[in-house]
């Protein structure tokens, strides 16, 4: 069986604190987060973009309870941006309940294969559009959008929204209780 493994990640997150300067700098770890458990990964090419902002972020934030309740125990949410970046981002959306993953670096977007040059936009480098299930620490399923190529016109959103995750955790569930159902 061919299957594909989420790559040991070490991310810089800032979090506020109560003492001066205000926040604390926190490692956050691929190892932590996947390890033993089953989240939604959602990539996005940058904060405070269009439709990164108007339309997939708050997408998932609005599923995020039907997204737990079908056996996912996290969302997060990365993008090739600091923390500093994503914090402000999630903090002007009122994201609540989906984790800001800051990929600065794209360690994480470059070992998985998906770090795009978008120079042709004044991005520079940035993640491709995609979505996946992980349990624990192994790809379960990608939802890539079309045309994934560097300086590519447009930007292709069909297939990694919220609703198309939803959709896909609900059919697997179904599909778990049926073939548990049968095997009684």
């Amino acid at each position: 069986m061919f299957y594909v493994t989420t790559p040991q990640v070490t991310f810089k997150t800032r979090i506020q604190t109560d003492e001066a300067p205000g926040f604390a700098w926190q490692d956050m770890k691929t190892s932590e987060m996947f390890n033993g458990r089953r989240v939604v990964l959602v990539a996005l090419p940058g904060a405070f973009t269009p439709t990164c902002s108007s339309t997939h972020l708050p997408g998932y934030e609005g599923s995020y309870k039907e997204i737990r309740d079908l056996g996912i125990d996290e969302v997060y949410c990365i993008s090739v941006n600091d923390s500093f970046v994503m914090n402000s981002w999630f903090k002007s959306l009122a994201i609540e309940n989906v984790v800001p993953v800051p990929d600065g670096a794209a360690e994480f977007t470059r070992k998985m294969g998906f770090l795009i040059d978008k120079s042709n936009i004044g991005f520079g480098y940035r993640s491709w559009r995609y979505s996946m299930v992980i349990d624990n620490g192994i790809v379960e399923q990608m939802f890539i959008e079309p045309g994934f190529n560097d300086n590519v016109d447009g930007d292709p959103f069909t297939v990694s929204d919220a609703q198309t995750m939803v959709q896909y955790l609900a059919d697997a569930q179904q599909a778990k209780l049926e073939s548990t159902t049968n095997a009684s």
